[in-house]
């Protein structure tokens, strides 16, 4: 199964679909019968709700929801230089606006799922899955926005600290991954955090070497 990475995580407090920034060659290829464009503030929960139905009606019905819009607040070590305004804005999205999609999502799937199950006389079951995925250090325009430094040069820093040598993450293949856990390959994963780091959890952190930390005394 092949997989087109659109666009990357965007920085922005919607939706990650921007047009300006999706690839025009990707939607070419896809083509309008298979693809459409709702842009959504992920904040905003009658937007959310209007792009589920909008794919439900587009459609008839909904398999799959990948809530995948994030953003990072500017990184300040100390808790007392924080502003509870940046702390609630970045919750917004990246908590609230996960929580908004699956809502809307289990309003258009749990019906239809318990509509079939009730069919097959299998009541107590439901055959819908959810699953994470924690990727390591990507190269992203949220990311050398945050850093202030270019793609490669991010590229170079997050291998340089990598457990896995001899591949660098690329976005492609956190959509991959997304891919598999919405597949029918991935039919029996279900309540998995997949972690796309090459190891680096199992292996740890050394306080002074992540670049994201490293940098910072506290």
């Amino acid at each position: 199964m092949h997989c087109q990475c659109l666009c990357p995580p965007c920085s922005h407090s919607s939706c990650c679909w921007h047009p300006e920034t999706i690839r025009p060659h990707s939607l070419w290829s896809i083509g309008p019968s298979n693809s459409i464009f709702v842009h959504c503030n992920v904040t905003n929960e009658s937007q959310i709700q209007h792009a589920v139905d909008k794919a439900v009606a587009t459609y008839g019905k909904l398999d799959i929801i990948f809530n995948n819009a994030g953003i990072l607040g500017e990184m300040k070590p100390r808790i007392i230089d924080n502003e509870k305004f940046d702390f609630e804005r970045v919750l917004s999205v990246n908590v609230t606006g996960v929580f908004l999609g699956i809502k809307h999502a289990a309003r258009i799937m749990v019906p239809a799922c318990s509509k079939r199950l009730h069919n097959l006389h299998c009541q107590h079951s439901f055959n819908y899955r959810v699953n994470c995925i924690s990727p390591y250090g990507v190269a992203t325009p949220l990311t050398t926005t945050v850093l202030g430094i270019k793609h490669e040069e991010i590229e170079k820093m997050m291998y340089s600290i990598a457990n896995l040598k001899g591949v660098t993450l690329k976005a492609e293949d956190i959509a991959n991954a997304a891919l598999y856990l919405a597949s029918d390959e991935g039919r029996y994963v279900s309540g998995h955090n997949l972690l796309i780091d090459g190891g680096r959890t199992h292996v740890g952190v050394r306080f002074g070497t992540d670049p994201f930390l490293g940098k910072y005394k506290i």
